[in-house]
């Protein structure tokens, strides 16, 4: 039975503890919290840099997946329930390809992504760099990308043949590509750019990339 006692923590407020998985998508997946040992955690309220970043890469992976319809991104609040992990998260967004071989449903994705992106905020460093980069990384995440606009820094890692993370880098120019995205090329320095593209030049840019 879930209780509605709240506490803090390092991660966030715990709003309801001794919750299944099931309650757990039924009642809380929809309002951006995450399920760790049976407690409900609310997430904090992101910045604007946060959210704006978040847009871009969707508006980005969104445009490349309706000229090359290969898969689709995801942007929070949805769930992946990774197996062998028992925290519940919600990753900023999530490219699932139309190979991969695990359950897409309605409010979570059974199995691991192909690519985790996670946006870093004050509050979510330790978290994004330590808790989730194992977690992701045990899960069978493909990908794991992290950025931080605070100390503008980029991280690529990518599974090996030993399912260990290792790390990969953007070319001399700043740009990122990845075997699981066919001609799709991120140019890092632009996410820290003040003023991100619109839509408009981003759909352009994925025109270009997959011409």
């Amino acid at each position: 039975m879930a209780t509605s006692d709240r506490m803090q923590t390092v991660e966030g407020e715990i709003i309801a503890t001794g919750v299944s998985f099931e309650e757990y998508l039924e009642k809380y997946a929809g309002i951006h919290c995450e399920l760790v040992g049976g407690n409900v955690i609310k997430m904090s309220p992101a910045s604007q840099r946060h959210n704006l970043m978040i847009g871009y890469l969707f508006t980005l992976l969104g445009a490349y997946f309706e000229l090359r319809p290969i898969g689709v991104v995801i942007t929070q609040p949805f769930t992946q329930r990774l197996p062998n992990v028992e925290p519940k998260r919600e990753p900023d967004l999530l490219v699932v390809l139309k190979s991969n071989p695990h359950e897409l449903n309605e409010t979570y994705l059974d199995g691991p992504a192909d690519i985790c992106i996670e946006v870093v905020s004050p509050d979510s460093l330790d978290r994004d760099r330590g808790d989730k980069f194992v977690e992701y990384e045990k899960g069978g995440v493909g990908e794991y990308w992290i950025f931080d606009p605070i100390h503008r820094e980029a991280l690529f890692y990518r599974l090996n043949a030993e399912g260990i993370y290792a790390p990969q880098q953007a070319d001399a120019d700043g740009n990122y590509s990845t075997p699981a995205l066919p001609g799709f090329v991120l140019h890092v320095p632009t996410l820290w750019q003040k003023q991100l593209p619109g839509p408009i030049a981003t759909a352009q840019a994925v025109q270009a990339m997959v011409k």
